[in-house]
């Protein structure tokens, strides 16, 4: 299982590094539509939808809507709206699981639901590139959550002692999000002394990384919480050793449109 990890790692990093960097505009786009039509398909799944033509007419319908969205682009103000108010009311879903399933149990609803996880974080992306510094940004808050994740893990292992939502995942303590919250805050401090930030600009910076940093995690459960209702270890094979392309991102579709959200509010 460590080798396949290992050489799919290996693979798929200068594949993602190339297509987040090297590419511009429509090219960008599309890269970053490949992925999420691939985690459309993964979620008709979670969805209850095991019949492939199925599971791929929405994938289909997804990578339209990706269109639509790229041609018009006026719809992104709505589109991270519905993602600021959807991750707001998965919060309340994961604390509240499992009673909280029966008001997602139907298909349709989960369907939904996909696209409310899935295009914003297509269009979060998409207008964090087009920003003066769009590379630096965008690993900025790929940074900041693996950052907590690295710190949860480690924090939890050592730790770990009140269980965060015991229901959804077992394994994730209220001390393993602290000891990551706090290696995200120390990063963006860091960033910020190197920088030479002004008090103002250090508070905002360590505030907006704490936001990033509770949503990566409301991310992350929703999709297990999702998984375990379905009975579902992993969202597909699609990579060895890591399961699916849901599972790698689960946390990134929360954080990328939030992230997006607080740099409008920031911006002059």
């Amino acid at each position: 299982m460590l080798k396949q990890r290992i050489i799919t790692a290996l693979i798929l990093l200068p594949i993602a590094l190339g297509g987040f960097f090297l590419l511009e505009g429509s090219g960008f786009a599309l890269f970053i539509g490949l992925v999420v039509t691939l985690g459309a398909w993964e979620w008709a799944r979670l969805a209850g939808f095991a019949v492939q033509s199925i599971r791929l007419a929405y994938a289909a319908v997804v990578a339209l809507m990706l269109f639509f969205m790229h041609i018009l682009p006026g719809l992104a103000p709505w589109v991270l709206g519905a993602a600021v108010l959807w991750w707001g009311v998965a919060t309340y879903l994961v604390l509240t699981f499992p009673q909280s399933s029966q008001h997602w149990a139907s298909a349709a609803c989960k369907l939904v639901i996909g696209l409310l996880i899935l295009l914003p974080a297509w269009q979060g992306l998409v207008l964090i590139k087009q920003q003066p510094l769009g590379n630096w940004l965008i690993m900025a808050v790929m940074v900041l959550v693996w950052g907590a994740d690295i710190g949860a893990y480690f924090s939890g292992r050592a730790f770990g002692k009140r269980k965060l939502a015991p229901q959804v995942s077992p394994g994730k303590s209220w001390e393993g999000v602290y000891g990551g919250l706090i290696v995200s805050l120390v990063i963006t401090a860091v960033v910020g002394f190197v920088r030479d930030w002004s008090f103002a600009q250090m508070l905002m910076g360590l505030f907006g990384a704490a936001i990033i940093v509770f949503i990566s995690v409301v991310g992350d459960l929703t999709e297990s919480m999702f998984k375990r209702q379905s009975g579902i270890k992993d969202s597909s094979n699609l990579l060895p050793g890591h399961g699916g392309v849901l599972d790698r991102i689960d946390s990134l579709t929360a954080a990328i449109p939030v992230f997006a959200v607080l740099l409008w509010m920031a911006a002059p």
